[in-house]
C-alpha cells in the first residue's frame, strides 16, 4: 500500500490529514516534528510526504534539506499565507508542490495523487532522447550533460521530460501545471518558475543565458533543441 508521511506540528491538522488520506486509500504515518520525522524516515522511506514548514525542534526547511540529500521522494509543502518566502526557499531546496493553509483536505489529497501518479508512471513510448550535450533517459530517469550525470527530483525531471518532447512548442505555466503536475492551479504558478530555475541551474552551462529553456516573455516557457 501506498505510504504518506504527514508532518506537522499541530495535532488537529495532522488528524484531518491523515483521516481523509486514509480515505482515499493510503497508508499513513506522522510525525509532529522534523527530528520524529527524521527517525521514521531513515527507517523506511514513505512514497510521499506531506511537510509543514514550521515546526520545533528542525523545521520544514531544514528536513526538506535533509531529506533532498538522500530522496527524491516527493514532498509537498504546507504553508501559511505570510510564508511566500519559506515557500519559495522549500521550493529552491526541492519540494515537488506546495498548499496554502487554510487548506481543504481534498485538494491536498488531489496533489498527493497527482505527484504519486507521475512517479509511478510507466516511461513514455520515447525512452531516450539526445539533444546537443544532454541525455535523458525515461526509463531510467538518468539525465546526463556531456557525460556527467545530473540529479533531478522526480518533478524536475518530469518537467523537463515534458518540454524536451515538445520541443518548440511555448508552454503557459498553468498548462505546465495542468500537463506535469496534473491538476489546474486556483493560484499563482510561482511553482513552475521555481522548478524552470532550478532546471536552469542544472542543464544549462550559463544559467543566466539559457540555452535550451527559453522564457518566452508574457507567455510561458519553451525547449530549444538547437540555435
Amino acid at each position: 500500500m501506498t505510504c504518506v508521511l504527514v508532518i506537522d506540528d499541530e495535532p488537529i491538522v495532522r488528524d484531518v490529514v491523515v483521516r481523509y488520506l486514509e480515505q482515499e486509500g493510503f497508508d499513513t504515518r506522522e510525525a509532529a516534528d522534523g527530528i520524529a520525522a527524521r527517525e521514521l524516515i531513515e527507517h523506511t522511506m514513505p512514497n510521499a510526504i506531506v511537510l509543514d514548514l514550521m515546526m520545533p525542534r528542525m523545521d520544514g526547511i531544514d528536513l526538506c534539506r535533509w531529506i533532498r540529500a538522500r530522496s527524491d521522494v516527493p514532498v509537498i509543502m504546507l504553508t501559511a499565507l505570510g510564508e511566500e518566502a519559506d515557500r519559495i526557499v522549500g521550493l529552491e531546496l526541492g519540494a515537488d508542490d506546495y498548499v496554502t493553509k487554510p487548506f481543504s483536505p481534498r485538494e491536498l489529497a488531489v496533489r498527493v495523487k497527482a505527484v504519486l501518479r507521475r512517479t509511478t508512471a510507466g516511461a513514455p513510448k520515447a525512452e531516450r532522447i539526445e539533444v546537443g550535450d544532454l541525455t535523458i533517459d525515461a526509463a531510467t530517469r538518468d539525465v546526463a550533460k556531456a557525460g556527467r550525470s545530473l540529479r533531478l527530483t522526480a518533478t524536475e525531471f518530469d518537467l523537463l521530460w515534458f518540454l524536451v518532447a515538445h520541443p518548440r512548442r511555448v508552454f503557459s505555466r498553468q498548462q505546465l501545471m495542468e500537463s506535469v503536475w496534473g491538476y489546474r492551479a486556483s493560484f499563482d504558478t510561482g511553482t513552475v518558475t521555481v522548478h524552470i530555475r532550478r532546471l536552469r541551474g542544472k542543464i544549462e552551462s550559463d544559467p543566466s543565458k539559457p540555452e535550451y529553456l527559453e522564457t518566452v516573455w508574457g507567455v510561458g516557457y519553451r525547449f530549444m533543441p538547437t540555435r
